[in-house]
């Protein structure tokens, strides 16, 4: 079977795009390093570089010592709507009474 050179052109693109989607879904576009000092005194832009894929390395030294990396975004945080259990739970009346001999120990009475 031959395959024409539009869909061997079609496929050898779609198949790039793909592998660089791959690629960067594990491994970041590139990789600056920077030393303690250095981090500390930029540490807005080096987030920055990481959210926009980058590794950041922060060394002491020659010596590699830590990693900033993006966090992949997460599902929506769902807010607790207060209430939901309005009803449902039954608290005692003498809930908030302490028992004659904790409350004697802890001198809440005599």
């Amino acid at each position: 079977m031959k395959i024409s050179i539009y869909h061997q052109a079609w496929i050898y693109t779609n198949l790039n795009e793909s592998l660089a989607k791959l690629a960067k879904l594990r491994y970041p576009v590139t990789m600056s390093s920077y030393s303690i000092g250095e981090a500390k005194t930029q540490l807005s832009k080096l987030v920055h570089q990481a959210e926009d894929g980058e590794e950041v390395v922060v060394r002491r030294g020659q010596k590699p010592v830590a990693r900033i990396v993006a966090i992949p975004e997460s599902e929506p945080v769902v807010r607790r709507k207060p209430g939901a259990m309005r009803g449902r739970i039954k608290m005692r009346e003498d809930f908030d009474e302490w028992p004659p001999d904790i409350a004697r120990a802890l001198g809440i009475i005599d």
